[in-house]
């Protein structure tokens, strides 16, 4: 028994604790108060019990949780319109085959497992990374950075700053295709940090001596029961730095244009908030995490807004038909990006930009609204037209105009990552189950005309022919 003065204040005694809570202690901590072994629960039998112990175990080495999702036997994360939710919150650890938080700790083994299992599951269309923690170890960090660099080319991977991305956990947020930071929301953090304590004083004032008996020269580098020589100092200094160049070379590898590594290093580490972040390169929008979640859950969701609905910051995201156009006395609105707004007649707008609000774009330059100069206008528009077309227009489409439209909208998707996701959904119509009829039709305007099938003029048709000028 490791933990005597824990043990007989639980066990032993009578408590005043729900059978649910007392139960999830004796799993989660029994082991360690007791020293060790498994612990088998009697009486319990119908309590749920929270934890690790009933949540799905990964592991690194195998798919054994995509392979429990794939069979229904567990539900690693929530899909909500289309969305793979993954929280990454408190202390991360390099090990934990438990996925989800427990004890104020989550493991990168976990959050693997679930980008993994999210990366292929075909309900999932986007994955958003729900992000608060302070970091956590290196080991095993700067891999699951590279496990979400490549998930995005599969699918868009959003990362919701809730309020804090710092240090390793900034490094996983790094590499979504997007990163959204609240007003007060802090984001950075890009060093390493090693402590060292020396607890020879201590030792000596109790009358304890230690004596190190090692093989090899540093074997004892940095232990605790001897004061740091300079010489171990100036070598654990010279791995933090080499650890700090890893880490701005994978946020540079995840941020691309908007923050190379030499500015990632520049930054010192700090932690700024905000628009700060956005300014620095660290993020790329200011906003409600919940409103920004629910603009990504937009696109994606086979609820859809009313046909005719422009883009805006706030709003769902739909392309306009050109009876709006011809009613609204407008023109054609060639990028239907998140957060695009079109601009009033006279106001020098010029063509609607694709990152309004004086956002980067994708070349990292910054261009305030309205401001942007006709002929780069122009070009950017004409790529967007001809990326919305590739998506609309290509047969895997054919019967999915409803994810199609969904997956034009999102500025960072390409049509080959588009046909990817269109060939994996099933097609509209009668195909669709009766789960899914019903919850469209909890939450569709009785207006809006239904997804169309095959072969039928819809809303891909419409979008086709307004572009080629038919």
């Amino acid at each position: 028994m490791t933990h005597p003065q824990i043990a007989q204040r639980v066990f032993h005694t009578p408590l005043l604790a729900a059978p649910a809570k007392a139960a999830g202690f004796v799993m989660g901590l029994g082991p360690r108060i007791l020293g060790g072994g498994s612990i088998e629960l009697k009486g319990f039998e119908g309590v749920a019990v929270t934890g690790p112990a009933s949540q799905p175990f990964a592991s690194l080495l195998d798919d054994r949780v995509g392979d429990q999702i794939r069979s229904g036997k567990a539900e690693a994360f929530r899909i909500v319109d289309g969305v793979a939710v993954i929280p990454v919150t408190g202390t991360l650890i390099h090990r934990g085959a438990w996925v989800g938080s427990f004890s104020g700790e989550m493991s990168y083994e976990g959050i693997s497992a679930q980008i993994k299992a999210a990366a292929s599951h075909s309900s999932v269309r986007a994955i958003a990374l729900e992000i608060d923690s302070h970091g956590g170890e290196v080991a095993g960090c700067f891999d699951l950075a590279a496990e979400i660099r490549a998930a995005r080319d599969e699918k868009p991977v959003h990362a919701f700053v809730c309020d804090n991305a710092h240090s390793a956990a900034y490094a996983l947020a790094s590499q979504a295709t997007r990163v959204i930071v609240p007003r007060a929301g802090s984001a950075g953090s890009i060093g390493v940090i090693c402590m060292h304590a020396d607890r020879s004083q201590q030792l000596e004032a109790v009358g304890v001596s230690v004596t190190i008996i090692a093989a090899g020269k540093h074997k004892a580098d940095g232990n605790p029961y001897e004061p740091l020589p300079e010489a171990v100092r100036d070598s654990l200094k010279r791995e933090m730095e080499t650890l700090r160049g890893i880490f701005a070379e994978t946020v540079a590898a995840g941020r691309g244009a908007s923050l190379s590594a030499d500015a990632a290093l520049a930054t010192e580490a700090a932690c700024l908030l905000g628009q700060d972040a956005v300014d620095a390169g660290l993020a790329d929008e200011v906003a409600s995490p919940k409103e920004a979640f629910e603009q990504l859950a937009a696109q994606f969701s086979w609820r859809r807004a009313p046909l005719g609905t422009t883009a805006t910051k706030e709003g769902p995201l739909t392309m306009a038909t050109p009876e709006d156009d011809e009613q609204s006395g407008g023109g054609v609105n060639d990028t239907p990006n998140a957060g695009t707004e079109t601009p009033e007649a006279g106001d020098g707008g010029g063509a609607p930009e694709a990152n309004a609000g004086g956002q980067q774009d994708p070349q990292g330059s910054t261009a305030p609204e309205g401001k942007q100069s006709a002929p780069a206008a122009t070009s950017g528009a004409d790529e967007e037209r001809q990326r919305i077309m590739g998506i609309l227009g290509c047969e895997e489409a054919q019967g999915r105009s409803a994810l199609a439209s969904s997956l034009a909208n999102d500025p960072h998707m390409t049509v080959e990552q588009a046909k990817k996701h269109l060939a994996a959904a099933g097609k509209e119509g009668n195909s669709r189950t009766l789960s899914a009829l019903m919850e469209s039709a909890d939450d569709a305007d009785l207006d809006q005309p239904p997804p169309a099938a095959e072969g039928k003029s819809g809303l891909a048709a419409k979008a086709k022919a307004r572009f080629s000028g038919k």
